[in-house]
């Protein structure tokens, strides 16, 4: 069977991607930090309702043993890695005044180097792999890439970065691996639900053409699309309802 390690995939988003991917037909690495029963909840959720194998895995990916670990421990127990998606990471609402270097520099590493780690240690997994639709990294970066923030500038830069690393990659690994980008916009999360009260929620429908916020499932469908899109490498792909148009 085809395998696919989702990072961060204990909750939200991630858990929405690793339980699409199941659905059609991959096992899943289910990565996680800290949340282990929340991960093991997801490896239950992927048994009961598909007929695929999954597996929690613990992994930091802001610490290199760690990730070497997580993925020897995934190319073990699946034989191999034919997908990946980059999805962990960081947030903190910070304006620069309060921001530390310290607490810039953090944030960047574990968003866009943990990015690039968990590519480079699976690389040669990926250079294996022999799914019909050729292997792939996706990565996930934000509208704020493309928009700022004036209350995180560290996150958005880290997004940006994600994109630049998309890019390079993309370029560096055709033709054999593609690298492709996801752009959500505002995704109602249990973490979102815990920072946006509902005036703030509403407040930002009336600003998304579609009327709605998103759903992390929108970001699982988008992330199933790049997986099999065998002629799309290189690409961010926006999913926000429209809220950024250029």
């Amino acid at each position: 069977m085809p395998a696919a390690l989702v990072t961060g995939a204990s909750r939200g988003i991630g858990r929405a991607i690793a339980l699409q991917f199941a659905r059609d037909g991959y096992d899943i690495a289910v990565n996680y930090r800290s949340r282990r029963t929340a991960a093991t909840d997801v490896v239950e959720t992927i048994e009961a309702e598909t007929s695929q194998f999954g597996h929690a895995v613990q992994g930091d990916i802001g610490d290199l043993a760690s990730i070497r670990a997580c993925i020897e421990e995934i190319a073990d127990t699946f034989g191999g890695i034919d997908h990946i998606v980059n999805n962990a990471g960081i947030n903190q609402h910070c304006y620069t005044p309060d921001l530390s270097p310290e607490e810039f520099i953090h944030l960047l590493n574990v968003n866009v180097n943990g990015a690039f780690t968990v590519t480079k240690i699976a690389l040669p997994y990926l250079e294996q792999s022999c799914v019909p639709e050729g292997p792939s990294v996706i990565n996930l970066s934000s509208r704020l890439a493309h928009t700022g923030a004036d209350y995180e500038p560290h996150y958005a830069a880290s997004k940006a970065g994600i994109i630049g690393l998309t890019k390079s990659h993309a370029l560096e690994f055709s033709p054999d691996i593609r690298v492709n980008a996801i752009a959500p916009g505002f995704i109602e999360t249990d973490m979102t639900d815990k920072t946006a009260s509902e005036d703030e929620k509403q407040a930002r429908r009336e600003t998304i053409p579609v009327s709605r916020l998103g759903k992390p499932e929108d970001i699982g469908q988008a992330a199933a699309y790049l997986r099999d899109a065998s002629f799309v490498t290189g690409e961010t792909l926006n999913v926000n309802g429209g809220q950024t148009m250029w």
